[in-house]
């Protein structure tokens, strides 16, 4: 069922002005720490961050040596933290911006998903993966977290799923390369994350 709630900037700069950021895990979060380390050594690839909050992600893989990590998000507060966070990060690769009007070209070599997904109104989930088909080049990939559980009935950010309801968004644009449980979690979350690798489809 659509919100009647509008999860807009004004609706997110409240949640962190009230501190209801209980997404936030104050780190890179260990499944996606271990997927960067094995990247491989081409820096000059393209990353997005939608949605980024905080993100502690793009830190990580800054650190790593990538430079052209981009961060997009509606407010403006978890983009000035980072930028407080890590001086070095270039202040054109954050984007206050919605995701669904970001710009495909140049195209992305990589998507990562971190609590994005489940901060949407549902009924947007269908648009998401079209967006992050259209944002990728052919045989680009979407990497990251999905919530695998059910949270119950809810007016707001956290929505949960099933695995099985994500494959239908996804296999329009989409080959599986990995879709399964999430094997190194946050403890809170153990058992409850998917791991996808969804490698961009070379025609649509």
């Amino acid at each position: 069922m659509k919100s009647a709630v509008s999860f807009d900037e004004n609706y997110w700069r409240g949640r962190y002005a009230t501190g209801r950021t209980g997404w936030d895990a104050g780190a890179v979060t260990p499944p996606l720490r271990d997927y960067f380390n094995q990247l491989g050594p081409d820096y000059a690839r393209r990353i997005l961050i939608p949605g980024a909050g905080n993100a502690y992600e793009a830190e990580y893989l800054h650190g790593l040596g990538f430079s052209q990590v981009f961060v997009a998000d509606l407010a403006p507060e978890p983009l000035a933290a980072l930028q407080q966070r890590v001086p070095g990060f270039p202040a054109a690769h954050l984007l206050q911006q919605d995701f669904f009007e970001l710009p495909a070209t140049p195209p992305y070599d990589l998507i990562v998903e971190q609590t994005f997904f489940c901060a949407l109104a549902p009924h947007l989930r269908p648009a998401y993966a079209r967006q992050c088909a259209h944002l990728l080049q052919p045989g680009g990939t979407l990497a990251g977290l999905l919530f695998d559980t059910d949270f119950g009935p809810a007016t707001e950010p956290p929505f949960g799923g099933t695995r099985e309801e994500y494959r239908t968004y996804f296999e329009p644009y989409f080959d599986f390369v990995h879709f399964d449980t999430a094997t190194n979690s946050l403890r809170p979350r153990q058992g409850r994350e998917l791991f996808i690798s969804l490698r961009r489809k070379l025609v649509l």
